[in-house]
């Protein structure tokens, strides 16, 4: 019996599983069959914890519900950083990701500030399937057209649009997450620009769907939104789970500042899933 940690950001929930210590067999098949909701234990995201290595505190590997591996996950941050925090009682933990090394800060009231990097603003860097302006894609679904696009460890596309009731987000996020222009699939956001200091969103996720939060989505849409005139450089996003802090510093990286929260912890019998 393996423990296990339920843990989340605004409602971006997550299983996660350590394996620091030893190394366990989880395999893209056993993860996405431990996220299930209805035979598993259910997670917008899996996070299995490595040894941190080379001035990092902790490796944090995630896969979605479809068991495809992520780059970064903004809520997953900061989670896993208050965990490392509470071993060492550190107030500073440098998370690793395949996208590289995500320093986390503890602030007062429960919140956690992670420097999520630069957003990467090329057409190759988001990826794009061709060269083209990140700033307006020739991309359009029934009530959004003219997202811009950028990276923040995942690929990412914001619409701007006058109303998020509006839509029909069940039916066209599948759409425009697999469209041929995006080679790895893609995050996409729906904006609502309520002042230049907050922005109302709906993401979503690729592998995942619609969830409550989406913190790398959160940063993609400050971004966005900053880089169309329509918002300034700090702003409070408010997602469904609630709301995130987030600001583009003028050396291009994005901080997200936001709470934590553990749900419950467990254990589980990897045996009992599929290998």
């Amino acid at each position: 019996m393996i423990p296990f940690r339920k843990m989340h950001g605004l409602g971006n929930d997550f299983v996660v599983l350590d394996a620091r210590d030893a190394a366990l067999p989880i395999s893209p098949a056993r993860a996405a069959a431990i996220a299930d909701r209805r035979f598993g234990v259910g997670c917008d995201q899996f996070i299995l914890l490595e040894p941190g290595t080379g001035g990092a505190d902790v490796f944090m590997r995630i896969r979605n519900p479809d068991g495809s591996e992520a780059g970064a996950c903004g809520n997953a941050t900061r989670c896993i950083a208050s965990l490392v925090a509470t071993e060492t009682g550190a107030g500073r933990v440098v998370v690793r990701t395949i996208a590289g090394d995500l320093p986390v800060e503890r602030l007062a009231g429960g919140l956690w500030r992670a420097d999520m990097g630069p957003a990467l603003l090329g057409w190759a860097d988001v990826p794009l399937a061709r060269a083209m302006d990140t700033l307006h894609l020739p991309l359009a679904a029934p009530g959004v057209a003219d997202p811009a696009a950028c990276s923040m460890g995942n690929p990412h596309a914001t619409f701007f649009v006058p109303a998020l009731e509006a839509l029909d987000l069940a039916t066209i996020g599948p759409a425009l997450e697999h469209d041929a222009i995006f080679p790895d699939r893609a995050n996409i956001g729906f904006v609502q620009v309520l002042a230049p200091d907050h922005l109302r969103l709906a993401v979503w996720e690729r592998g995942a769907g619609l969830t409550l939060a989406c913190g790398s989505g959160a940063c993609a849409a400050l971004v966005n939104a900053a880089r169309r005139g329509l918002a300034a450089r700090r702003a409070t996003v408010t997602l469904p789970g609630g709301d995130l802090v987030i600001e583009w510093r003028g050396d291009g990286h994005v901080l997200m500042t936001g709470p934590v929260a553990t749900a419950f912890t467990g254990e589980l019998d990897l045996e009992g899933y599929p290998a």
